[in-house]
């Protein structure tokens, strides 16, 4: 019997399926959040945010959330890594993984037991937790233009990111 290869590391989750878009200001970012929240398959869902510093991951999260009916105040967990929201049957994480280093973190804090879990995971700099985080139903890469305008492009990974596109 032979070994198998070593796969290379940066072996990306697959793609079945993309689309697309452009928020040119923030109103057509709010319009797509909104639409986003409508969709049932969002309840259960593991979104995953890319793009630069700045690029409006954080403003589309309160967006989408606001559009779900959250209310009160919306941050963002750079520095405590999770902020959680309840609405009446479901449970909203939000993550950011800017400053994750180590691995250990994600079992110290409980973060497998919470992504096991019912409710809508968000995941803003995924990269930096890679090793530890499932494929994402939905993956938005989000560019800033120097339009002020965003190309954005949305990328399922699983029947259920079907159903979001």
């Amino acid at each position: 019997m032979h070994a198998l290869p070593d796969l290379p590391a940066d072996i990306h989750a697959p793609i079945l399926g993309s689309r697309l878009l452009r928020w040119d200001d923030e109103a057509a970012c709010a319009a797509h959040a909104a639409a986003l929240a409508a969709r049932p398959a969002l309840a259960d869902a593991y979104v995953e945010l890319h793009g630069p510093l700045g690029a409006g991951k954080t403003t589309f999260v309160r967006h989408l959330l606001r559009a779900l009916g959250v209310t009160g105040r919306i941050k963002s967990p750079t520095f405590a890594v999770l902020e959680a929201y309840e609405r009446p049957g479901q449970v909203i994480s939000h993550f950011d993984f800017y400053r994750f280093t180590d691995p250990r973190e994600w079992v110290d804090a409980g973060f497998r037991e919470l992504f096991a879990q019912p409710g809508l995971k968000l995941a803003e700099w995924p990269e930096h937790a890679a090793a530890v985080l499932p494929v994402a139903d939905l993956r938005l890469f989000i560019d800033p233009q120097s339009d002020d305008g965003r190309d954005v492009r949305a990328e399922a990974g699983t029947a259920r990111g079907l159903a979001l596109l």
